[in-house]
């Protein structure tokens, strides 16, 4: 998950499908899959995430992604930019309540410049995979895409990660672009994928 946090990053060494690429790097998406088996995930709870739960998530981040994992110090980077007036990223949190006690099954979060948003991060832990988070989680970040009133969203996803990318085409995502060796150290290649933020409101608006 390197340079996750860098916003609007280059792309040099981007292979265009249907147009250029610009940087965003979605991380965890094997874990936001598909909703077809699993328990749902009711008792779930989302919320904004504070500086309190940098070490609840650092704990699933290196659970989840031991060679690349984010560093506190890049979620803190993040969360600065998370609250007030000018505020250019959404972080989002899930929350399980079990017997009483919480417990943190997931994040996401996202990141505005202009009329450009960027899927940072999207992860949810290995025991709420197939339960719908993942999808409760990017719904999530539209939405504020749309608050911040951007006209697209990007994100990255590793080739071999089909599942995540059924979901994301699930949303309206298309792919433009690959980044090759984007995923290190496994040099692994990102599928680039853009959704248009207006025709996602069309969809939902006509499905209500």
């Amino acid at each position: 998950m390197t340079g996750a946090e860098a916003t609007g990053a280059g792309t040099a060494g981007a292979e265009a499908v249907g147009a250029e690429t610009t940087g965003a790097e979605t991380t965890g998406a094997e874990t936001a899959g598909a909703e077809t088996a699993g328990t749902p995930a009711t008792g779930v709870v989302l919320r904004e995430m504070r500086w309190w739960d940098i070490a609840p998530v650092l704990d699933l981040e290196h659970e989840l992604f031991p060679e690349d994992a984010w560093s506190a110090g890049m979620f803190w980077s993040e969360l600065a930019h998370a609250r007030g007036p000018g505020a250019t990223r959404r972080y989002v949190v899930a929350e399980s309540f079990e017997n009483g006690r919480a417990r943190l099954v997931g994040y996401a979060g996202l990141a505005a410049a202009g009329e450009l948003a960027d899927v940072q991060t999207i992860a949810a832990a290995r025991d709420q995979w197939g339960t719908g988070l993942g999808a409760r989680l990017l719904t999530d970040l539209l939405k504020h895409a749309t608050a911040f009133e951007c006209d697209e969203v990007l994100l990255e996803v590793r080739v071999d990660n089909t599942r995540a990318q059924k979901l994301y085409e699930r949303f309206g995502f298309e792919p433009i672009g690959f980044r090759r060796g984007y995923y290190q150290p496994g040099n692994v290649d990102a599928l680039v994928m853009r959704l248009t933020v207006q025709e996602y409101v069309q969809g939902t608006e006509e499905t209500d």
